[in-house]
């Protein structure tokens, strides 16, 4: 590998150990058996350089949301196919040590991980881009940038909301099949909602 590979699997090991905050441009040189100039050459910066870890890191997950395949046997868009979904996704959050805490890190100290927050901002579009396949079938370079801001916004705010209920109240926070009937309840209300709607409109 190269510096910026290098400095890439450091990051990612010393964000794992120490979290954001607590990791200094020292502490990945070390880890990297790289140097102080070359963080600047390759990322930018310190803080650029641990947002791509991060990102790096959750995308290494993709085969633990597919899990052991069965979601490929299930409709797409189905409740059914939800369900296999969200529970894949929610067994990676009870794992000691889960990625995810990293997400709470940058909500509660985001104040002083202004790049750090910037990268991963922006990088929010393309997470959501990457859950709609995955729920609703299809490939994800044919998901455009309007069902990214909606259908993809919507996955993305879900499982923000999961990781936290799942980092401060582990014993509480829903699995799968709540989120499910949940899911079920809010269709048919909208459901009946609309039905009702178009029967008081009828002549």
């Amino acid at each position: 590998m190269g510096h910026r590979e290098d400095l890439l699997e450091g990051a990612k090991r010393c964000l794992l150990a120490k979290g954001f905050v607590r990791t200094t441009a020292r502490d990945i040189v070390k880890e990297s058996g790289t140097n102080l100039a070359s963080i600047g050459y390759h990322y930018g910066s310190k803080d650029a350089l641990l947002a791509q870890a991060y990102i790096s890191l959750v995308e290494g997950m993709g085969d633990a949301f597919e899990g052991d395949g069965t979601v490929d046997e299930t409709v797409p868009g189905s409740l059914e196919r939800f369900e296999r979904v969200w529970s894949n996704i929610i067994s990676t959050m009870k794992e000691p040590g889960s990625v995810w805490r990293l997400s709470m890190e940058v909500l509660a100290f985001g104040d002083r991980l202004p790049e750090v927050r910037a990268h991963l901002s922006v990088a929010q579009r393309e997470a959501g881009r990457g859950l709609v396949p995955l729920l609703m079938g299809g490939r994800e370079e044919d998901v455009s940038d309007a069902t990214a801001d909606t259908l993809g916004s919507f996955y993305v705010t879900l499982m923000t909301g999961l990781i936290a209920q799942w980092t401060f109240d582990p014993v509480g926070a829903p699995d799968a099949g709540r989120l499910t009937v949940g899911l079920r309840q809010v269709v048919e209300a909208a459901t009946s909602a609309e039905q009702g709607a178009s029967t008081d409109g009828a002549p």
